[in-house]
């Protein structure tokens, strides 16, 4: 026997079959309220209502019942929801699924299947529920983000807080600023760093969104930016395919010779058709081009001659601790030297922390730093006084 009340929201847009499911549930003990229309039911839960289950028509006047299960995973990650059709059909149960809805019954069903059905949605809700908490509780950042409803509802929110915070590419030892990069956040919590974010992207196919969002930000940042300064930014391998990067009108695009396009090797450039073309394209509009994370991306010989990089980036992973590794800084001196010398690309090192660090790769040939010695990424541009506490 179940004893928590439970809370059930009946969704239904005929008057008669409310009734009798309102009925049916409230007999079998729960507390039932009715909305005649998914915006109805929506506008409940805006209004503060909680509930343990929902059960909802799928074909409705002004939303469908997908529709409708999306707008709902924007307000409530947990709720369970039992959908009630006439019409069933595959894609409408896959897209429903999907979006985390608990079941799928084809009307009419037998009053006690619908009652058990539910008493099981109220009990895994409050399992489910208990879960969230322990996971906040751990602080399991990513793991909350749950089912692919729950993902695309973060992801919205996300999308709708990024902002950008540059960090100082520096010349060492002239001291001077290079240039920034352009390191996209979130006020988001659970996608507030940028690689929670574009592995959020992948999972739900949205990377050339979030890359649009991205340049855009950026786009409306620069005019803040000293104008001597190049400004790169992070570009996925997936935004190489999408046709606002090419379009001379987009916002960013009227800066690109102030911008350095940093690919990062996520996923391998061989994928990527015409990367040779791709990357002529974007010369042309201005852009210069990096290889980001030298050293530990699938980044080849391939890579390297179709796309022509300006510049490269050796990875965080070689600089960190090179000072106490001689393999390490014979690696890194040879790379540079390949690079600078025969290549004709100019390096930078990122991640540089320690004075050590500093000091042993510009032995090993490096002029470019980037990292925590010099300046933390911020939100405005860090200039002279960074070299405050670098000498």
């Amino acid at each position: 026997m179940n004893d928590h009340q439970t809370d059930v929201l009946v969704v239904d847009d005929e008057e008669p079959v409310r009734r009798v499911l309102t009925q049916i549930l409230a007999r079998a003990g729960n507390v039932v309220q009715s909305a005649a229309s998914a915006h109805e039911a929506l506008a409940l839960l805006r209004g503060g209502m909680r509930f343990d289950v929902i059960t909802t028509d799928l074909h409705m006047p002004g939303m469908t019942g997908v529709d409708f299960v999306r707008a709902l995973r924007q307000l409530d990650l947990d709720v369970p929801v039992i959908i009630l059709t006439g019409n069933p059909s595959l894609d409408s149960a896959v897209s429903l699924i999907e979006y985390g809805a608990f079941r799928y019954l084809q009307k009419p069903m037998e009053s006690a299947h619908l009652v058990a059905m539910v008493r099981e949605a109220a009990t895994l809700h409050r399992l489910a529920v208990l879960k969230r908490r322990a996971l906040e509780l751990c602080e399991a950042g990513g793991w909350l983000l749950g089912d692919q409803a729950g993902l695309d509802a973060h992801f919205d929110r996300a999308l709708a807080r990024l902002w950008v915070a540059f960090q100082p590419i520096v010349e060492w030892p002239s001291q001077r600023v290079y240039g920034y990069e352009a390191l996209i956040r979130s006020d988001e919590a659970t996608l507030a760093t940028p690689s929670l974010l574009f592995d959020a992207a992948e999972r739900l196919g949205r990377i050339q969104e979030l890359g649009v969002r991205i340049r855009r930000e950026l786009a409306a940042s620069l005019g803040k930016a000293p104008p001597s300064s190049l400004i790169f930014t992070n570009l996925h391998p997936l935004d190489l395919t999408a046709n606002e990067l090419f379009d001379a009108e987009a916002p960013l695009s009227r800066s690109a010779a102030r911008v350095v396009l940093e690919v990062t090797e996520r996923t391998s450039l061989n994928r990527i058709e015409d990367l040779r073309d791709r990357a002529r394209r974007l010369r042309d509009l201005g852009y210069k081009i990096a290889i980001d994370n030298l050293g530990v991306g699938y980044a080849g010989v391939s890579s390297f001659s179709q796309l022509e990089p300006d510049i490269a980036k050796l990875d965080v992973s070689m600089v960190r601790g090179i000072d106490g590794s001689s393999s390490k800084a014979s690696l890194a001196h040879a790379m540079i030297a390949l690079c600078k010398n025969e290549l004709g690309i100019r390096v930078i090192c990122e991640g540089v922390e320690t004075e050590a660090e500093r000091d042993t790769l510009h032995q090993a040939g490096a002029d470019l730093l980037q990292g925590y010695l010099f300046a933390r990424p911020a939100s405005e541009f860090r200039g002279g006084s960074i070299f405050a506490r670098t000498h």
